[in-house]
């Protein structure tokens, strides 16, 4: 059988559209939503699929969204099938059945041209309220996912541009800040229907057996891109451990990367079981994770596609750590051990690729939430990137599986009662070396009224790690300052 001709400009034509529908489905996102933490941090993404479920184009978001966004269209598939009802929106952010985390609410929409499924699109966002047992949904004291708020398995959300009660009622009455949610919802619904919209346009364009054709074959070229970057690598097995800070003490996540020809395996087997606590990681996190590092390692120019996983095999142990089983509390598993996840693969593949892995960054989100029964503030506070190989790390910056901005001050003292009263970089924080890290942040809150605050940060015991004879970065501080100044 002799395969068709492949036209390569119009297969880089279709490339481009598709990554611009993504993009356009964040600007839609952000630019209708209500909530500072979408519209003025970013905490969202989207991606573009096709019928089977296999990443097509994503935009340049967030890390940790988009490699793990594949499961949640994957349970929908599971969930409704390859012949879902046109028009109809469908929810999800159960972390056990294609979520992360349960802020991260993810609604995929089937794409129809004459009745026939050719496409998905998703987009995901961090709600800063989904209810549970503290303001922000993130609370550090749950050992169990129900304690966190509400979670949705995926389901009919949307029918005709109507939001279905089953969905949305439960979902308001659980957060604190229902106006806010339903805001925000709609601007996912929204950014759906845009990329739907433009997407049906581009295969009417191109037409549909020629649209299915080029999509396989953007797939393939992303799987030869990836294999071809594999085969530059030496084959070889390297093994590197970090380190979680739990409960006083040390939790190992270890990895195994091994390089054959033009495959890559990640065995995390010998990381630690999953604990009490909310560090735990789904393995659609730990996926992320391994496909971030390897791009890193590689070549970024590689199409971020379904194809480019393809040589990449992830070993994991159910019910450790980065692959954790229900009921576990995960919180802070998508925010936090997600960032050792991408330290400890980039500290194994450093010697694969001496010349591309940066030193470890701040390595944690430094998630903050402030909140009471009528509003909730979520934040994540940036920090230093890691010296890279010939130049020094960026300061103040948001590194690693993250990618969002800060909240204006502005914005952030309009919409809650806080005052900022410390905001400047970190001197000489970063580590010292012939190229030395980035600085980290210093920020001070003063509380206006009574609120509950949840810290979740890492790396305030162990220190990012240095590479080539560099030395580590700082610890992080966390300190309650009294009204008479003691700390």
């Amino acid at each position: 059988m002799v395969s068709p001709v492949i036209d390569t400009i119009a297969l880089e034509v279709v490339r481009n559209q598709l990554s611009s529908i993504a993009e356009d489905m964040g600007i839609v996102l952000r630019n209708t939503s209500f909530s500072p933490n979408i519209k003025e941090r970013m905490d969202c993404s989207a991606a573009v699929f096709t019928a089977d479920g296999e990443m097509l184009a994503q935009a340049e978001h967030i890390p940790v969204h988009l490699g793990s966004m594949p499961a949640s269209v994957e349970a929908v598939i599971a969930a409704v099938g390859l012949e879902p009802r046109p028009g109809t929106q469908y929810a999800v952010n159960d972390p056990f059945a294609g979520g992360t985390h349960l802020n991260d609410l993810t609604l995929v929409r089937p794409v129809h041209i004459d009745g026939t499924l050719v496409a998905w699109v998703a987009n995901r966002a961090h709600h800063a309220d989904v209810g549970g047992e503290a303001p922000g949904s993130m609370p550090a004291h749950a050992t169990r996912v129900d304690q966190e708020g509400i979670i949705v398995p995926p389901m009919p959300a949307v029918v005709g541009g109507v939001w279905l009660p089953d969905f949305l009622a439960p979902f308001l009455e659980a957060t604190r800040t229902p106006a806010e949610r339903r805001g925000d919802l709609s601007a996912q619904l929204g950014a759906n229907e845009a990329g739907a919209w433009r997407l049906e346009k581009l295969v009417r364009n191109v037409g549909r057996r020629e649209f299915i054709h080029l999509c396989g074959a953007l797939l393939d070229y992303g799987e030869r891109r990836m294999r071809a970057a594999l085969t530059v690598l030496d084959d070889a097995s390297v093994t590197f451990t970090d380190f979680m800070e739990w409960d006083g003490a040390l939790v190992p996540i270890t990895v195994e990367v091994t390089v054959d020809g033009d495959v890559l395996t990640a065995d995390f087997s010998a990381s630690a079981d999953q604990v009490q606590g909310n560090i735990n990681a789904v393995q659609a996190v730990t996926r992320s994770c391994l496909s971030f590092a390897v791009r890193v390692a590689t070549d970024p120019s590689i199409p971020a596609t379904g194809g480019a996983h393809r040589p990449l095999r992830l070993v994991t142990r159910p019910g450790s750590i980065v692959d954790a089983r229900a009921p576990a509390a995960v919180a802070a598993g998508n925010v936090e051990t997600s960032q050792r996840i991408a330290d400890t693969l980039l500290g194994a593949l450093a010697p694969f690729a001496p010349d591309r892995v940066p030193a470890a960054g701040q390595g944690t989100m430094n998630n903050v939430l402030i909140g009471n029964d009528r509003f909730a503030y979520y934040e994540t506070v940036a920090g230093g990137q890691g010296a890279r190989p010939g130049r020094d790390g960026q300061s103040g910056i948001q590194s690693g599986m993250t990618n969002t901005k800060n909240t204006p001050i502005t914005s952030l003292t309009t919409h809650y009662p806080i005052t900022i009263t410390r905001y400047r970089l970190r001197n000489a924080s970063g580590g010292d070396g012939r190229y030395r890290g980035g600085d980290g942040i210093e920020r001070g809150i003063r509380f206006n009224e009574d609120a509950v605050v949840s810290l979740m940060g890492e790396r305030r015991v162990t220190r990012p790690w240095g590479l080539a004879g560099g030395s580590a970065g700082s610890s992080g501080e966390d300190w309650f300052v009294h009204r008479d100044g003691t700390r």
